[in-house]
Parts: structure tokens; C-alpha cells; sequence
């Protein structure tokens, strides 16, 4: 059974079906309870590489992502993808989902989020304070050269990044 305290970040995966298909296995191994995607998937047949997720799964368009309609048609079984900035509940931490990082640290500095998961930069950033800072980098890899995710603990508020 999935531990809901556990949730797997990804974003910009960037029609990397390798990658995703490592990250959904990733997570699955790691039991998360709640995948969260922060933008950048870019074509809908994305959703089909993602389709072994068996835990809630929400995200946020990206800056690339310009078929919406149909992201969330295809995604529509997985879960839903929302306008960045979306927040959303679990666990009773609020998180703040967004895929540019515009007013990141004004935001951080508001106290009024648990966590804020972005992407867009392709860079991986943890900052740890009142408010935790998360990108987990890029699982496409197409940037950096490097695939990577996170994997955010809820009990300790502490992600972990994970090379795909």
C-alpha cells in the first residue's frame, strides 16, 4: 500500500518517454501515495507512458505546454492538470504548485504555504525554511544531461532527488 506521506515530484519531462517510464517505476517502488507533475509534459501522449500510476496524480501546465485541451483529455484518467498557480492539500500540508518560478521567494516568505513545487528551470533547488522551496530538476534530462525527481517526505518535510 502506498505510504501518503511520501509524494514523487516530477516536471519537464519534456516527451521523454524513457524517462517517465523510470519515474512512474521509480515512484511505484518507492510506494509514494501522491505523484505530483510540475509542467512540461508537451504532447498529449504523454499520458499513455504515465498510465502504471495507481496513486492520485495532479499537475500544472507549463510555459511548453500549448495542446491543453488536450493534456487534460488524455491525462483525464491519471488526473487532473490545472493553471499554474494551483494549490493543493494533503496530508494537511498546503502546496503550492507552479511551473515558473516568478515571486518564488516572496511567496515563500508569505508563510502561507507548506511547500512550493516549481519546474521551468531545468535546475534542481531546495531551500529549506519555514516555507520548503522544491524543483527537483529535470527528469527529461535534455538540459542538463541529468534526470532526476524528487521524492518529498511529508514527516520530516525533506525531499530527496533521485537520478532516473
Amino acid at each position: 500500500m502506498p505510504k501518503s506521506h511520501l509524494i514523487g515530484l516530477i516536471t519537464d519531462t519534456h516527451d521523454n518517454k524513457h524517462a517517465i517510464e523510470k519515474a512512474v517505476k521509480m515512484f511505484k517502488n518507492r510506494d509514494v501515495g501522491l505523484i505530483l507533475h510540475g509542467g512540461d509534459y508537451i504532447a498529449p501522449f504523454n499520458a499513455k507512458w504515465m498510465a502504471d500510476v495507481d496513486v492520485p496524480f495532479v499537475g500544472v501546465f507549463g510555459n511548453n505546454d500549448g495542446e491543453k485541451f488536450g493534456l487534460r483529455a488524455q491525462f483525464e484518467s491519471l488526473g487532473p492538470i490545472h493553471r499554474a498557480p494551483y494549490v493543493y492539500e494533503w496530508e494537511g500540508k498546503r502546496i503550492l504548485m507552479l511551473h515558473e518560478p516568478d515571486e518564488v521567494d516572496a511567496l515563500a516568505k508569505s508563510g502561507s504555504y507548506d511547500v512550493i513545487f516549481y519546474g521551468h528551470t531545468h535546475q534542481i533547488d531546495i531551500r529549506k525554511g519555514e516555507t520548503l522551496v522544491i524543483n527537483p530538476g529535470e527528469a527529461c534530462g535534455w538540459t542538463t544531461g541529468r534526470e532526476t525527481v524528487g521524492i518529498l517526505d511529508l514527516n520530516v518535510m525533506d525531499v530527496e532527488i533521485l537520478d532516473l
